[in-house]
């Protein structure tokens, strides 16, 4: 099996002991991103809207630096702290992606890293 970490400047470093992202064959897979600015290291200012949109460009970088647009995304998992906020993850979710839409879940948790509100990891093809 062929393995690479992917690395990229435009998202931001990881908060612990992970990779940003991992292309094993050609399966790419993107830890968890957070709303975060990649220039700071800290949330986005706003909502969870504002978190959403952070989160979405992290994941683009990402895949950027693979090589790769979010065409390529077969699955995604969500992570909200408050599953009040789904609609309006959704309005910024839908900017993003276009049909045919990977699958997708979607999860309420109790908490998330550094305090945010939206996490997204994805898993895309070549």
């Amino acid at each position: 099996m062929e393995k690479k970490v992917i690395v990229s400047q435009s998202s931001p470093k990881a908060v612990g002991p992970y990779s940003q992202a991992v292309m094993a064959n050609n399966l790419f897979f993107a830890s968890g991103q957070l709303g975060l600015d990649p220039a700071t290291g800290q949330l986005v200012y706003g909502g969870i809207k504002e978190q959403t949109h952070q989160v979405l460009k992290n994941i683009t970088a990402l895949l950027t630096a693979a090589e790769l647009t979010l065409q390529n995304v077969v699955q995604v998992q969500i992570f909200l702290t408050d599953m009040g906020d789904f609609a309006q993850v959704n309005e910024v979710y839908k900017t993003y992606f276009s049909e045919p839409y990977p699958a997708r879940s979607t999860f309420q948790v109790a908490a998330l890293p550094l305090g945010a509100r939206v996490e997204i990891q994805v898993v895309a093809i070549t």
